[in-house]
């Protein structure tokens, strides 16, 4: 079975080149969005190393048909049956979500490939008015802003949440009658993904005497990771923020904002923004070149 799937992509890719139209691209086009809709539904899940697994099996399965590596090679075959088999099953909760976004109302106005701006200004108002509100109460808190996922033990400390960020979740946890308020949260791209986090403390000799344990952990988390480390301070309520070993005061919110903002690529995303496309787009431009297709055909037949 396995044995002729090089065969049978090489066969159908020098058909479909040959005989490429306007309907062809069509097709690519929504096989394509759909393919990036699922996978943006599994990022961050589980599903998503499963869907990784399986796809470094198949290369090593077309690497021992490549290198003619007859045991391994049956072997690997057998476990891809399996595996196809089993692939509706692995990814029903994620099938059901998708074939659920489908069937939202109005769904093909929706931005497939630029729409991480709109998630971005809802994390940047959160952020806002949480931090806006733990400082006027004096309420002590650490947020460890991250683009990329930690794989640092630290995070084995902390109580994983994976959570979606919300600013009455940000207040719940830093409440001091909370069992997680002593800690930090970590947050990646639109997630909370830990709280109560213990983070590394800074070494610097050099340091003021008048920073807390909270100043001193956002300064020693962002000397090893890429990483905006946001601190309330208890005693005053001041607002502060490490980046690169480096602590600064904010004096006002929109500072911190800003910073915020670049970090997470906001800017860069909003001069892209004229790159975004929405799926009815793809429909309308195809269609009109079928129909524009059919009616010059129509016109030489006459």
């Amino acid at each position: 079975m396995i044995g002729t799937i090089p065969k049978f992509l090489t066969e159908s890719f020098s058909e479909t080149m040959v005989s490429l139209n306007y309907i062809n691209i069509l097709e690519i086009l929504v096989i394509v969005a759909i393919i990036y809709q699922f996978y943006k539904l599994i990022t961050g899940t589980q599903a998503e190393q499963l869907l990784k697994g399986i796809l470094i099996l198949f290369l090593a399965l077309l690497l021992s048909k490549l290198f003619k590596l007859q045991i391994l090679g049956k072997i690997l075959e057998s476990v891809v049956n399996i595996v196809i088999f089993s692939i509706v099953v692995i990814f029903q909760p994620e099938l059901r979500r998708l074939f659920g976004y489908l069937g939202q109302q109005g769904f093909l106005r929706k931005p497939i490939f630029n729409d991480k701006k709109s998630d971005i200004t809802l994390i940047i108002k959160d952020f806002s008015e949480s931090i806006k509100y733990l400082s006027k109460s004096h309420t002590g808190a650490l947020i460890v802003l991250q683009k990329n996922q930690a794989s640092e033990s630290f995070l084995d400390v902390g109580i994983n949440l994976d959570s979606i960020i919300s600013t009455e979740l940000i207040l719940t946890i830093f409440h001091p009658n909370t069992p997680l308020h002593d800690g930090a949260i970590v947050i990646n791209e639109d997630r909370i993904i830990a709280a109560g986090v213990l983070l590394p403390l800074t070494e610097d000799p050099n340091l003021s005497w008048k920073y807390g344990t909270r100043h001193r952990a956002a300064i020693g988390m962002s000397e090893i990771a890429d990483c905006l480390c946001i601190v309330v301070s208890e005693e005053t309520g001041e607002v502060s923020y490490a980046q690169k070993g480096k602590l600064k005061k904010v004096e006002e919110l929109e500072v911190l904002t800003s910073e915020i903002k670049d970090y997470l690529g906001y800017s860069e995303m909003k001069q892209e923004q004229a790159g975004r496309f929405h799926l009815n787009n793809i429909f309308n431009t195809g269609l009109s070149k079928y129909h524009e297709k059919i009616w010059k055909k129509n016109k030489s037949d006459k």
